[in-house]
């Protein structure tokens, strides 16, 4: 089988969720939370496997785990912008917090959940940040008070941008363990060879060497089939809109041209009231000029 897409989520979750690859998700986890909220060792509640794919093939491929002190993560690749994903999104981290508890349970059993949402597409397009952190906040102090409650957004396209970009373009955002993530996960195939990082390279060759089973090789190929019809969309949508842009260019262009051409005609015909003895005040009223951009077109126009 062809070289393998780490953003597929099929592909996302066997990478990760395995425990041979254990340390792989407590990497990736501890590059995208808080310095308090790091881990040592997770247990991955909802591990890959066959039957596991069997059952949650048309649903979620997210995965769940637990840090030695209790907390809850769950990670998700998604690779579509779905309606109302931010509805989703916190809909799954309400799960992710309320099953902790079992009937009789005490609230004080409740441990913070982290929602880390790595999304394929643009979610909130007025933050230039690919990395957002949200919690609960008052509103006109910014005091946190619910501390439970985290979600982080990853967006893949804001790190990557184009996709003919060389390793050579790549190598000046890589500055901390999150861009060196996003850099795999985007564009694994310019790190091969090239990063020095031993858990990144223990990624890549995971990637390489991973094999799928008939059915899954269907979920996979249905999902890249998608991400390549996106892909395709995008780069036709960017050509598109370049012609639009030229062609928008050269139509102010013709415009500024004629605008430029309309106000030197109309400093020429101030000048020459000017020198009939007009005032400045009924020149301006028949050039509908101002009184000093008058002066400053007649200045600019003088020898």
């Amino acid at each position: 089988m062809a070289q393998v897409n780490p953003r597929v989520d099929v592909v996302f979750k066997k990478l990760f969720s395995v425990e041979e690859n254990k340390d792989l998700l407590i990497s990736l986890i501890n590059s995208i939370v808080s310095e308090e909220d790091q881990v040592e060792d997770v247990t991955v509640l909802n591990p890959y496997n066959s039957q596991s794919f069997r059952e949650e093939k048309l649903s979620v491929l997210d995965i769940k785990a637990k840090g030695l002190n209790g907390k809850i993560f769950n990670i998700e690749m998604q690779i579509n912008d779905e309606a109302d994903y931010d509805k989703r999104a916190l809909y799954y981290w309400a799960k992710l917090y309320s099953e902790q508890l079992r009937s009789g349970d005490d609230y004080t059993y409740l441990q913070k959940a982290i929602g880390i949402h790595i999304l394929n597409f643009t979610s909130i397009p007025n933050n230039k940040k690919y990395h957002n952190t949200f919690h609960i906040t008052e509103k006109e102090t910014g005091i946190k008070y619910f501390n439970d409650l985290e979600l982080h957004t990853i967006e893949l396209k804001k790190f990557s941008g184009s996709s003919d970009k060389e390793f050579a373009d790549l190598i000046p955002k890589i500055q901390t363990s999150l861009d060196m993530w996003v850099a795999f996960l985007t564009r694994h195939d310019l790190m091969r060879g090239h990063t020095t990082s031993p858990i990144i390279k223990k990624a890549i060759e995971v990637v390489d060497v991973m094999d799928f089973s008939p059915e899954e090789r269907d979920i996979y190929e249905g999902h890249l089939k998608w991400l390549r019809l996106e892909a395709s969309a995008v780069k036709k949508a960017e050509e598109d809109g370049l012609k639009k842009g030229r062609a928008e260019g050269r139509a102010e262009g013709r415009a500024e041209g004629l605008e430029e051409g309309r106000l030197k005609e109309q400093y020429t015909i101030a000048k020459r009231l000017l020198n009939e003895g007009y005032s400045l005040e009924t020149i301006s009223g028949i050039t509908m000029l101002s009184i000093d951009a008058i002066r400053k077109g007649i200045q600019e126009e003088s020898p």
